[in-house]
């Protein structure tokens, strides 16, 4: 614990880069757990037309956090697209609280608020640039502390925002807070995050920008990606499959949905602490893989329930296991491409993409096959299987 203490005290850029992810959390809690509510209920689109916004807006930020990584590690600066992409989360959240209505809420989702959430990759790729002369054993502690204060944020916030909500007729005042958290973002970076030292520049030509992007990939770097796509579509199959069975099988309430998620947070939180000391002993492929073996173990578990406790019993397990998946393939995805600080840690909007569509499909396959606690199994099957590719290709590397 004194070596996270003595990050936060003694390194500026990651006290602040931390700070910063954590009002970004606090927008996104704030938000997310209602946006399909506002969407469709109180604004009237359609389930098809929400849907086709979500996955438009899904695709874009995607392309948004690739492009600004890659721009940024060209021009060799963060600071100022981390300004620009995180003013985009007061314009988006604030343009829907202001105006609420079908055009506006789409616009929003597909435009600034797309661009606002490549501030989440390009704040990974600001830490990783300004601490290439960090230890690895403090690297990780970096990386995991800022996916530790996203999640406190999701244990914290949306409770605090639904009590709020609750005395309200309209649950729109959740993107006017998410504005204002989204401003506050933006001056944390604005006086908090310095300006890099940019290093000599190469002379002679720069390589043109489409041709330098295509040379940095490779298939060995596509199937890890792959791997860890498999291995985080664990999290989209038990958010969907969850309260469906917690209110079916195991014949628990909606209060108990609520309850299980906060006591996941809560040891994700505890548990990434534990993982990050973990890798200092063991490769970070084997640390994924028991991190993947406990999630299938918990999501077999789910899966044969009959009685809320058998969930809450199951979920220890899963805020262990989830602790791992969460905060461990960020490290390894930033080692992928680690001179390329930007375009690294923009692979982890791409994996959160990823791991959703795989996630999705697993879902409709095991419900067309056998129902939710199929679904459930195999996705965990799916994830050991992630796991078991990536051990196999550090195998194969020198």
């Amino acid at each position: 614990m004194n070596a996270w203490l003595s990050i936060l005290r003694d390194r500026a850029v990651v006290r602040a880069s931390a700070a910063a992810i954590f009002l970004y959390g606090f927008s996104g809690a704030a938000t997310a757990p209602y946006q399909s509510v506002i969407g469709i209920r109180e604004l009237g689109l359609s389930d098809a037309a929400y849907a086709a916004v979500a996955l438009v807006g899904a695709v874009f930020q995607v392309l948004i956090a690739v492009g600004t990584g890659y721009l940024s590690d060209r021009a060799q600066s963060y600071r100022t697209p981390l300004i620009v992409m995180a003013s985009f989360g007061f314009v988006g959240y604030g343009m829907v609280w202001l105006y609420p209505s079908q055009a506006t809420f789409a616009i929003a989702l597909i435009g600034p608020l797309a661009m606002f959430h490549a501030t989440n990759s390009l704040l990974f790729g600001n830490v990783r640039a300004q601490t290439s002369d960090f230890a690895p054993a403090e690297a990780a502690i970096a990386n995991a502390l800022m996916r530790m204060m996203i999640s406190l944020s999701w244990v914290l916030v949306p409770g605090i925002v639904g009590l709020y909500l609750a005395r309200r007729e309209s649950m729109i005042d959740a993107y006017g807070i998410a504005a204002l958290v989204g401003l506050a973002c933006v001056l944390t970076i604005l006086f908090g995050v310095k300006a890099r030292a940019a290093p000599a520049q190469a002379t002679g030509p720069r390589p043109a920008m489409l041709p330098d992007l295509i040379s940095v990939l490779s298939w060995g770097m596509g199937l890890r990606i792959a791997g860890v796509a498999l291995i985080t579509q664990v999290l989209t199959v038990n958010a969907t499959v969850l309260p469906l069975i917690v209110t079916g099988r195991a014949n628990g309430a909606a209060s108990d949905i609520g309850f299980l998620v906060g006591l996941v947070a809560v040891l994700e939180v505890i548990f990434m602490i534990a993982w990050a000391s973990a890798v200092r002993h063991i490769h970070l492929t084997t640390a994924l893989a028991i991190s993947a073996l406990l999630y299938l173990a918990y999501l077999t578990a789910i899966a044969m329930a009959s009685a809320p406790w058998h969930v809450y019993a199951a979920s220890v397990v899963a805020g262990i296991a989830a602790a791992g998946i969460i905060s461990l393939p960020i490290s390894y995805l930033l080692d992928l491409i680690s001179n390329r600080p930007g375009l690294s840690a923009s692979l982890i909007a791409v994996n959160m993409f990823l791991g959703a569509a795989l996630g999705s499909g697993i879902f409709a396959l095991g419900t067309a096959v056998g129902g939710y606690g199929t679904a459930s199994v195999m996705g965990g099957i799916a994830g050991v299987a992630g796991a078991a590719l990536l051990l196999a290709l550090e195998r194969r590397s020198p």
